[in-house]
């Protein structure tokens, strides 16, 4: 192996055990020792979002289609996700973790990466406080979490993975990560997502140490990543664990999927209109403005269409509507499955908007006002008083099928139905 010149570091992984399933089952124990399946309900469109490790065993696994789920596991409990409990519990969690380090980079609500190299100092103290975390989690949370140590980000990714649920692992050094991996499904090392392997298993790579027999290949067909996959084969990693901030994001995006397929197209106006309000009211709170829309369109047919506007003047959430508009009216005419959109080339403003709806001008405030109104007649919803659920995450969805059902009461019109 390559001599080794990384900085020297200390890194604890920590990844919680099924965490939504582990969450709702600690919140009802009569959950305990059933399948449990976190996600949508089996006469639901939906994926999995996670299930608990009873549900495991019968083949469910994350982003499984519900209703295979429910094939599998004809017995399990399936549950809608309450994203916002989940997200008051990562951060009940993150305020045991990241007292411990220097800095933490969360990954989702349920991982974090923590540098302890300047807190721990040492290999021994470092053990220790892995331990600490996992009895504090148990015992303040009462919830179980894996934890890796090692001396870089992605060799304490593996190690957390190496004994779950409930475990914990230690890689000190490249050495001991490269007899660990080296005869491993390269899918097992950290980036390798399915397309990646599609690429690499074309030039013969099936397990981590193929990627050194051919590294000019892998580096000049993959570029960056492949020069990151050559170095991780060899057990090095210089990432660096950094802290998240909202502020910093380059985008912010927003989408939901139907219960029956749509062709009102009143209806996916209405349902984009309440997403440009959402993904605005967040880029205010950070601080954000962002200069380019993109729309995602999922047909029922399962085909999907992805299209843009660059070079845009943002002021509020009606010049991301108008936007988003423009794009579905450019996009076909065939039932939708599925519908998102999102802000891109986000940079920092100045300042932060503070209104719940960022809006620039009084004829914006205006026309806003009047779809809502509109929209209050057409579906029975009082937008306008009941803001807070149209943007919480988990009120959104409910609020969309809510729209959904009342939309399909209507007499068609040409002016709303597509045909």
């Amino acid at each position: 192996m390559q001599e080794q010149t990384m900085k020297e570091r200390i890194i604890i992984h920590v990844d919680m055990d099924a965490f939504y399933a582990s969450v709702e089952i600690r919140d009802d124990p009569s959950l305990k020792g059933k399948p449990v399946i976190v996600g949508a309900r089996p006469n639901e469109r939906g994926v999995v979002a996670t299930c608990n490790y009873e549900a495991r065993e019968y083949g469910v696994h994350s982003a499984m289609n519900v209703k295979e789920a429910y094939e599998l596991c004809p017995d399990g409990v399936f549950i809608h996700p309450d994203h916002a409990k989940y997200e008051r519990v990562s951060k009940q969690l993150h305020e045991i973790w990241d007292p411990y380090s220097t800095a933490s980079e969360p990954v989702a609500l349920d991982e974090a990466y923590l540098d302890v190299t300047e807190t721990a100092g040492t290999f021994e103290r470092a053990r220790e406080i892995a331990h600490l975390i996992k009895e504090r989690t148990l015992k303040e949370m009462e919830l179980t979490c894996s934890v890796g140590l090692s001396y870089c980000m992605a060799a304490a990714k593996t190690a957390s993975e190496e004994m779950k649920p409930d475990g914990y692992y230690e890689i000190q050094t490249p050495d001991e990560f490269v007899s660990l991996m080296s005869d491993r499904d390269v899918r097992r090392l950290f980036s390798v997502g399915p397309k990646t392997y599609d690429k690499l298993s074309a030039l013969g790579i099936e397990k981590v140490s193929d990627i050194l027999d051919v590294r000019n290949d892998v580096e000049r067909i993959l570029g960056q990543q492949g020069r990151f996959l050559v170095g991780l084969a060899q057990g090095i990693d210089e990432r660096e664990v950094t802290p998240y901030r909202p502020e910093d994001a380059k985008s912010i995006s927003r989408e939901t999927t139907f219960q029956r397929d749509v062709s009102d197209y009143m209806l996916l106006m209405d349902v984009l209109l309440l997403m440009s309000m959402d993904i605005m009211e967040k880029a205010s709170r950070y601080g954000l403005k962002g200069t380019g829309i993109i729309l995602k369109i999922s047909y029922a047919d399962r085909r999907t269409v992805t299209r843009y506007a660059n070079n845009l003047v943002i002021g509020g959430p009606m010049d991301v509507a108008h936007a988003a508009w423009s794009l579905l009216d450019g996009s076909g005419r065939s039932p939708v499955r599925r519908i998102g959109i999102g802000i891109v080339n986000l940079s920092n403003e100045k300042k932060r908007q503070t209104t719940l709806f960022p809006i620039e001008d009084d004829s914006s405030v205006t026309e806003m006002e009047h779809h809502l109104k509109r929209m209050h007649r057409r579906y029975g919803y009082d937008f306008m008083s009941n803001a807070k659920n149209v943007l919480g995450h988990d009120g959104f969805h409910d609020v969309v099928e809510h729209m959904r059902v009342q939309s399909v009461k209507h007499t068609r019109s040409g002016s709303e139905f597509w045909t």
